[in-house]
């Protein structure tokens, strides 16, 4: 396999060119050994010297112009921030990969292969698979073993692109020297597919939307620009044989409701990450572009690794100047080897928030915050309220796929900064054998209103969510957190319809400075989070919901039989059923 170490062949095809001070390769094939040839373009200086290569391997056609096959994303980026366009024509730009442009001029090769199946390479698409990593392995060796590579990699990308670095890594490709995971995910269960063992729509749609939409043997449907070249390779196949030539993703996942060999093999091994790393997250990713990153900095076994966390749309700062320089300063440090003081900066690097948009960057020493004051809330169902004391014994009963009930703490007198990971204990009962139950943590303004903020995929974002089906209550001791309570989701348990249970709910971290006058509101709900306030143009014209959640819904049927989960559930209060919301509560540093 070539995991183990066998070494990626090359073959000549395509053509070579020079244009705007690049020497670019188009439509390269390199060979994997299993014999199937995977399409590269190499984007160098134009000159005879040798550097670090930036590499990246994925399905969303590398030929595609970014502002081609996401015109509404490009639009709003470059316009909110025109910097991402100065000093290049964005001609080469493709979508959550680095632009040529401006990193090529800086002493570095861009790398870019179609991934199996997708672009203009053959084969089968099977997202995330072994196959896959596999490679992206071959494609690292043969990258370090050109003569214009000094031998040193680096990965860099968003989501996708960063997903499969942390699966690379795991194999440890000798030549692999440094990686920046770019909004990304490490368990495909629980960071991406099943929000506490919830079904989430996205992958399925996401298949069909991005995947899909650029799958080898679609011909001349569109061609890019640069090459004059097909994006999707230079034949035309009937549907019949594009069809097996993908799996069945949707099948795949609703097949496979429990945990288990097979999500493992598509998610992170952290015992064998040493690559060192920078990982960088999104407060609004909830349902992909958070949990992992966080995850990869406090369970990875690299020592050099660094923490970076910022807002806005999850393809935004990843090329602003703000991104391309973090980026930029680490691969300097460990690809080229300068003293740049990266090692000497902080090692967690927060962008904190604030209502209206606010970010204010501080730098941190670790994940969770050490001087963190964890708080205990307790709900009660007779006031709807939250409080620091334990109130007497009550319950509230709703509709099992309703909209739930809201509890709330009194106005907060002094501004407080929340921060951190975050769990909440609910004693639940429901007239079923199952209930899903939603988690929405929320911020209101002193007029009442809500407080919402640009997601990685919604412009209506809440402060944090989480989700469990209580079938899959029970914890694994070893690896539960007191503010990060982990499920095996192995199996389901039903429930016994009247009896009580303890729920232990995982909400993903966050970050909100909640000024003096404002409310911290937690809703308990059977159904997805829904901001019923006013849209702003971007949203009204986004393709996805935009009512909250962005694509991350949990409605599918099958998931989510009406029989099962449409009854009522009962949330216990109080006396000896204190159900309760751990909040991060991070004072001023001295």
């Amino acid at each position: 396999m070539t995991a183990a170490g066998q070494t990626a062949g090359f073959s000549e095809r395509g053509f070579a060119t020079t244009e705007d001070g690049m020497r670019i390769a188009y439509d390269l094939l390199v060979r994997m050994d299993d014999g199937l040839t995977l399409s590269a373009d190499v984007f160098r200086p134009d000159d005879d010297g040798t550097y670090p290569a930036i590499v990246s391997y994925g399905p969303y056609a590398k030929g595609l112009p970014f502002p081609e096959g996401y015109p509404r994303q490009w639009e709003k980026m470059v316009a909110d921030h025109p910097t991402v366009v100065a000093g290049s024509t964005s001609r080469f730009q493709s979508w959550e990969v680095v632009d040529p442009e401006r990193w090529v001029p800086h002493g570095y090769v861009v790398v870019r292969f179609d991934s199996r199946g997708a672009g203009r390479t053959p084969g089968v698409i099977n997202p995330r698979s072994h196959r896959e990593t596999e490679d992206l392995y071959a494609c690292i060796e043969w990258a370090a073993a050109q003569p214009w590579c000094t031998g040193k990699v680096g990965l860099c990308g968003i989501s996708y692109f960063a997903v499969n670095q942390w699966h690379v890594a795991g194999l440890q490709p000798p030549h692999l020297t440094a990686m920046v995971p770019w909004e990304a995910a490490g368990d495909y269960y629980r960071d991406s597919t099943h929000h506490g063992g919830i079904l989430s729509e996205f992958t399925a749609n996401w298949y069909d939307r991005q995947v899909k939409t650029v799958q080898h043997g679609l011909g001349s449907r569109s061609v890019n620009p640069n090459s004059g070249l097909p994006v999707t390779g230079d034949v035309q196949l009937p549907e019949t044989e594009l069809e097996a030539n993908r799996v069945d993703l949707a099948e795949e996942l609703r097949s496979r409701p429990f945990d288990g060999p097979w999500y493992r093999e598509r998610s992170a091994d952290w015992s064998k990450v040493t690559t060192p790393f920078l990982s960088a997250a999104n407060w609004g990713g909830q349902g992909l572009h958070a949990r992992g990153n966080f995850e990869a900095f406090t369970q990875a076994a690299a020592t050099d690794k660094w923490l970076e966390v910022h807002g806005l749309e999850h393809w935004t700062h990843f090329y602003t100047d703000y991104g391309v320089g973090l980026q930029r300063q680490f691969f300097d440090h460990f690809l080229k080897g300068e003293d740049n003081g990266w090692d000497k900066g902080p090692r967690v690097r927060l962008n904190v928030r604030h209502p209206g948009g606010h970010f204010v960057p501080r730098g941190e020493s670790e994940w969770p915050l050490a001087r963190t004051r964890w708080t205990t809330v307790y709900l009660d169902a007779a006031t709807r309220s939250l409080s620091h004391e334990l109130p007497a014994g009550s319950s509230v009963t709703y509709e099992s796929l309703g909209d739930g009930v809201d509890f709330t703490l009194p106005v907060i007198e002094e501004e407080t900064e929340l921060t951190g990971p975050l769990a909440a204990s609910l004693w639940v009962s429901s007239s079923t054998t199952d209930a899903d139950v939603f988690l929405v943590v929320r911020v209101f303004d002193p007029a009442g209103e809500e407080v919402t903020f640009q997601g990685a995929l919604d412009p209506n974002t809440p402060v944090a969510q989480g989700w469990l089906r209580a079938s899959h209550r029970r914890l694994d001791p070893a690896k539960s957190l007191p503010h990060r309570p982990y499920h095996p989701h192995d199996r389901a348990e039903p429930l016994a319809p009247g009896d009580v249970v303890r729920l232990d709910v995982e909400i993903w971290p966050t970050c909100i400075v909640v000024p003096a006058g404002y409310r911290v509101a937690l809703s308990v709900r059977g159904k997805d989070y829904e901001y019923t306030g006013p849209l702003g143009d971007f949203a009204r014209t986004f393709h996805y919901a935009n009512r909250g959640v962005g694509p991350f819904t949990h409605n599918d049927g099958r998931d989510r039989p009406a029989g099962v989960f449409g009854g009522e559930v009962t949330l216990y209060t109080g006396g000896d059923r204190p159900s309760s919301l751990l909040l991060p509560v991070v004072p001023p540093s001295e």
